[in-house]
């Protein structure tokens, strides 16, 4: 019995291992044909065919296209062959990591140069494809809100630190970070012909300036 016991453990782990490796194929492949031809000119059955699999096959590994966007945009966030949850990714242990508010602003605003250039056409995709489609409106959403939720923590941090204006509530500094950092705000601001080091500088810069005190944003 034991032994049998051994075999199908063994059996079950292996089934795992090898569906986590079809998962991370599906998901390598949706992130580079993402990347070089966009969220609308990738279809599912491309990436079953750049992965090596079946159609259906994708679907039960990962979920339907709005679904596997979501998880391409955690890869990318997280610099990482693997979706991360914000807490364990690199930028956000800096930001928390850091001992000012000056040196988290401006260290989140140079994470967001790095990924942005890649994250705001896969984010924009998706919000367009929102207008006529539920199921990418609702995944849409669901990265406004959570944009949304980290943002209200990060102006917890910045709180803590003593230097954030004594007349702007959390929720006014979690907004106004929020509404700068979108996909939408980098796409404009690069349209006016504004290198991704522009964009640090500048976004750092109006974050000390609006949300700290004085003495908060002279504190480098």
């Amino acid at each position: 019995m034991s032994s049998q016991r051994k075999a199908r453990t063994y059996d079950a782990s292996g089934r795992r291992a090898a569906a986590e490796q079809t998962r991370d194929r599906v998901l390598g492949a949706a992130r580079d044909l993402f990347v070089e031809h966009g969220y609308a000119a990738t279809s599912v059955g491309q990436i079953a065919g750049a992965a090596g699999v079946s159609v259906d096959t994708v679907y039960t590994a990962v979920g339907r296209k709005p679904q596997i966007l979501l998880v391409v945009v955690d890869m990318v966030l997280a610099s990482s062959g693997r979706p991360l949850p914000a807490s364990e990714r690199d930028y956000v242990r800096a930001v928390q990591e850091a001992g000012s508010a000056v040196d988290k602003l401006t260290t989140y605003a140079a994470a967001l140069a790095r990924l942005m250039p890649t994250v705001a056409p896969l984010l924009l995709a998706l919000r367009d494809a929102g207008l006529t489609d539920d199921e990418c409106a609702a995944a849409w959403r669901h990265v406004v809100d959570r944009r949304a939720t980290n943002m209200l923590q990060l102006a917890g941090e910045l709180r803590a630190t003593g230097s954030v204006r004594e007349d702007l509530t959390d929720q006014q500094v979690a907004d106004l970070v929020w509404s700068t950092n979108s996909p939408e705000w980098f796409t404009a601001f690069a349209s006016r012909g504004h290198s991704p080091q522009d964009y640090a500088a500048t976004l750092g810069d109006l974050w000390v300036r609006t949300i700290l005190e004085r003495g908060g944003s002279e504190e480098q």
